[in-house]
């Protein structure tokens, strides 16, 4: 079965690091905002991986887990998980790396989650970043080519989140996963990421309201990770199309750059969704049951390259938030 419940996984903790453009939009209440692309560091790779050793290393100090880290699941955007397992080389403790591209997040939340609820492990922190200078010259052009953005397309998020989870009781749950199935919709434009990660987003979303026989009003706000305004508009044709109504969904994508900072569709990358998430909606206290819905356009660049169609997958994670345990 696709979808799964979970009882006894819990968050406790977060951190998040946002880069320059990040802070130009409406969140300003980051753990850590870096304004050097390069993070005083000589390359845009040591950047990310200093990024997510500063995750890693605040929440294991903060939560004083040095030596009893059972797991930590990572996911980003370099070729052949590069930095996350350079990342993990410096640390003593059980690794997975995981890629569904910008769904990568969620996935690290799944796997970890699963360990944690079989009983197999007590904790795990799950881990994400993307960096601009890194993913753009992988996946597009590098920056210093100056090749222009036009409307459809997206830009990279710079920034890395990590979570700290635990069948330790907390006051944000766990609850639910749905695992994507891969949408190929026929599109070849790799700059539509939008238009590519909409029909896996539709998908996953139909398959996970099926399985628990909920409608969408269920949740008090759906999310999706990366669709930007393109993506959005096309991931509620296909809802209307298949009568699904809803009033509750918001696109992190969309609210991470603002639209008249950046003449683009929104942002992308596998930190968008997670930096939404825990700097802006859970800080507003005005939703209980969140349903994250992350988008991922599986494509590189030497399949895009062969003028290859583009898939595309979302995974589904549902949070359960309580105003006070007591």
């Amino acid at each position: 079965m696709a979808s799964f419940k979970f009882k006894n996984v819990y968050i406790l903790d977060t951190y998040s690091i946002a880069g320059p453009n990040e802070i130009k939009g409406s969140i300003k209440n980051y753990d850590q905002v870096i304004t050097d692309y390069y993070f005083g560091m000589k390359t845009f790779e040591d950047a990310e991986e200093k990024m997510q050793q500063a995750c890693l290393d605040n929440i294991i100090s903060k939560n004083k887990i040095e030596t009893k880290v059972d797991l930590v699941v990572a996911g980003e955007l370099s070729n052949q998980l590069a930095i996350s397992n350079d990342v993990m080389a410096k640390y003593q403790i059980p690794y997975l790396g995981c890629y569904s591209a910008c769904a990568s997040f969620n996935e690290s939340l799944i796997i970890a989650s699963n360990m944690i609820d079989s009983k197999k492990i007590k904790n795990a922190i799950s881990l994400t970043s993307s960096h601009i200078n890194v993913a753009e010259r992988q996946f597009r052009y590098p920056i210093e080519y100056g090749a222009p953005k036009i409307k459809r397309s997206t830009l990279t998020a710079t920034g890395a989140v990590g979570v700290y989870l635990s069948n330790k009781e907390s006051n944000i749950k766990v609850t639910s996963a749905t695992i994507g199935e891969v949408v190929d919709y026929g599109i070849s434009d790799c700059l539509n990421m939008g238009a590519v990660m909409a029909p896996a987003a539709f998908t996953t979303l139909k398959k996970h309201l099926e399985d628990f026989k909920i409608d969408s009003n269920y949740y008090d706000l759906i999310i999706t990770g990366d669709l930007g305004r393109v993506g959005s508009k096309i991931f509620k044709e296909l809802l209307k199309e298949n009568n699904i109504k809803l009033d509750n969904y918001i696109d992190a994508g969309s609210l991470l750059f603002k639209e008249e900072e950046f003449a683009i569709a929104g942002s992308s990358g596998p930190v968008t969704l997670p930096l939404v998430v825990f700097n802006k909606i859970l800080k507003t206290k005005k939703y209980h049951r969140i349903l994250l819905l992350a988008t991922g356009s599986l494509h590189s660049t030497t399949l895009v390259n062969q003028k290859k169609t583009i898939p595309a997958i979302c995974h589904a994670i549902s949070l359960e938030v309580e105003d006070d345990l007591s």
